[in-house]
This record gives structure tokens, C-alpha cells and sequence, in this order.
């Protein structure tokens, strides 16, 4: 055989193996991004909730309406045993934290975990978590603000999850959060969930389907550099966040920027960004200036006034599932695909 044949075959070899080791990568990462869907919530389910954070103090009525609204759509609700305990800063000890919401995911009457508040806590009880009895039943799990750690622990375990009010949020009445209160309950039963947003100036528009990730931006930045910070590659990233600086905001969104974060994103959604707090020097630009400063490099679709996070207006969002999400100056709208 001639050397210019040989030479031949050696530049198809590499071709065609190179193109099939590519094509089986592309298909790793599609599989790695289909997350499992536990069971939309029917009536007669049962809903257990949970406290994985801050103490519960002076909260029993809280707990009560919400035990009293999830009856009041067919649904019976479990308390868990540590729910009211206090530990300094938490709701209970770790280990109590852990076995409730343990005993919760292993327990097979229970179709949803709902979070009864945030805070601070839930990192402390990430790594002790077994998914073993969870994975033969995939439960919903319901929160927001400090559950941001165990929505990227349930996105980097495969589970879609549910961003949206905790029992804490019915310290409003609840014809004064009716959105908030509404967009739960489709979310939990699997009805139809979409948004059309009040347009921005700042908005970068752009039209994409892909999955939402994300949550509240301390966390995730908490968490980079752990098995439980999330690849957001063909994603749109969600953030809000709560009584921070501007250079805090920007520091965060610098650290996420310089680890790759946004490097393959499909677009970034903002939620709210509640009581930004005021430096004695001046940042110099709005919080959406700020955020569109660290992003300019970037060519994904960009939308303001996603009304989720910390304000009485707090919109249920499914983490994990398909999006349309279509982005323009005057308004954006985000549409459930597959519900």
C-alpha cells in the first residue's frame, strides 16, 4: 500500500472515530440534561413539611394555614417532628434537620416536601442526605431562598424540582398574595403554567427553549466549587436575591462569571432583587446596569421583572423542566413546555 494511501486511511480513521466520540459526548450531555419529573400531586396526596433552616419561632400559625390550605385543595399534610425545635440560629439540630427531611424522602405515602422557611441552614445537611428510597419514588421539592442548596442538590442528583412559597409566606392573608398562592398550586398539580413579564429597557432580547436553573444568587454562589453547584450549560439561569450591596450583588455575579458560569448559558432570567442596600459610596449604576455590566460579554437573552423571590408577588417556577422563553424590550414571556 502506497504512503499516500495509507496517509488516506489514517485521515478517515480520525475523522469518522473523531466525529462518532464527539457525536457520543453530545448525547452524554443531552441525557445528563433530562432530569425525572416526580408525579404531579393529585387529591388524597400527602404533602410533608419541613423545616431544613431557621428557627420557626412564633410561627405556629403559619404552619397552620398552610396545613389548612393544602386541605382546601384535597391534599392531607404531615408535620415533621422537629419542625418547631430550636438550635441558636436553626430549626433543630442538624441531625434533627436531616431526619425529617430524610424520613420525609424515604417515606412512600409522601408525594411533596414543602419547605416551611428559609434562612440559613440547609448546606449543613446537603452531604448526609440518601437518596436510595428516593430514587424508587421521586417526590416534589418546594421552596425558596436558602432551599436554593437542595434545588442544586436535587438538579445534580437528576430531579426536577419546584421553586416557589414557602408556609412561611402565608403571613400575608392570603387574598393579599393570590398569584403567589395560585401559581403553587398549578405548579404542584401539574396545570399549565406560563408568564408574560413587564418589559425593560435592560432586557436583551433573544428567543430560546431551554431548562430554568437556579435560585437565590448567594447560594449559588456559596456553592461553586462543590459537587452541588450546577451546570448550567444550555440553561437559563434564574437569580434573586435579598438585603445585599451592589458590590455585593456584583461580587457574586463576578465570582459565577469567572468560573465558567455563563460560558454556555442559554439566557439568564431576574427575579426580584428585594432591599438592595445602600453603601456609603455610591455604586454609580442601577442593580440591572450592574448585572447587564457583568453579563455584556455574552450574547444569550437577558429579562428583567420575573416576579419570584422575595416579594409578596412570588411565582412558582419548575426548575429543570423546558421553558420558551422569549425576550423583548416591551415584554418577555417564559412558557412551561411539557407540564
Amino acid at each position: 500500500m502506497s504512503k499516500i494511501s495509507i496517509l488516506s486511511l489514517m485521515f478517515f480513521a480520525v475523522v469518522f472515530f473523531g466525529k462518532l466520540n464527539i457525536s457520543a459526548q453530545n448525547n452524554a450531555t443531552n441525557t445528563a440534561n433530562t432530569l425525572i419529573q416526580p408525579p404531579y400531586l393529585k387529591p388524597g396526596d400527602t404533602v410533608a413539611i419541613v423545616a431544613t433552616s431557621g428557627i420557626l419561632k412564633n410561627r405556629t400559625d403559619e404552619i397552620n394555614k398552610a396545613k389548612v390550605l393544602l386541605s382546601s385543595w384535597g391534599l392531607h399534610a404531615v408535620i415533621g417532628k422537629h419542625v418547631f425545635n430550636q438550635n441558636n440560629h436553626f430549626a433543630g439540630t442538624d441531625a434533627e434537620r436531616w431526619k425529617d427531611l430524610q424520613e420525609a424522602m424515604n417515606a412512600p405515602n409522601i408525594s411533596a416536601i414543602w419547605c416551611a422557611r428559609g434562612g440559613y441552614g440547609a448546606v449543613r445537611i446537603l452531604d448526609k442526605l440518601d437518596f436510595t428510597k428516593f430514587n424508587e419514588k421521586p417526590k416534589w421539592l418546594i421552596g425558596f431562598s436558602d432551599i436554593t442548596a437542595l434545588h442544586n442538590l436535587m438538579h445534580v442528583k437528576g430531579y426536577e424540582s419546584i421553586h416557589a412559597m414557602m408556609c412561611t409566606s402565608l403571613q400575608d392573608e392570603n387574598e393579599n398574595i393570590p398569584e403567589t398562592i395560585e401559581t403553587f398550586r398549578k405548579a404542584i398539580f401539574g396545570e399549565s403554567l406560563s408568564y408574560s413579564l413587564n418589559g425593560s429597557n435592560y432586557n436583551k432580547e433573544g428567543l430560546v427553549t431551554a431548562p430554568i436553573v437556579g435560585g437565590n444568587l448567594s447560594l449559588l454562589a456559596s456553592m461553586l466549587g462543590s459537587d452541588t453547584s450546577i451546570d448550567t450549560t444550555g440553561k437559563i439561569l434564574f437569580i434573586e436575591e435579598i438585603g445585599e450591596y451592589k458590590y455585593h450583588i456584583d461580587r457574586m455575579l463576578q465570582s459565577l462569571k469567572r468560573a465558567g458560569y455563563f460560558d454556555q448559558c442559554a439566557g439568564v432570567l431576574i427575579g426580584d432583587m428585594t432591599r438592595v442596600k445602600r453603601n456609603t459610596t455610591p455604586w454609580g449604576s442601577s442593580t440591572e446596569q450592574l448585572i447587564l455590566d457583568v453579563l455584556k460579554d455574552y450574547n444569550f437573552p437577558i429579562a428583567f421583572n420575573m416576579p419570584a423571590g422575595h416579594e409578596k408577588d412570588n411565582r412558582a417556577l419548575y426548575l429543570g423542566k423546558n421553558v420558551e422563553f422569549v425576550v423583548k424590550k416591551e415584554q418577555s414571556t417564559i412558557k412551561f413546555t411539557n407540564p
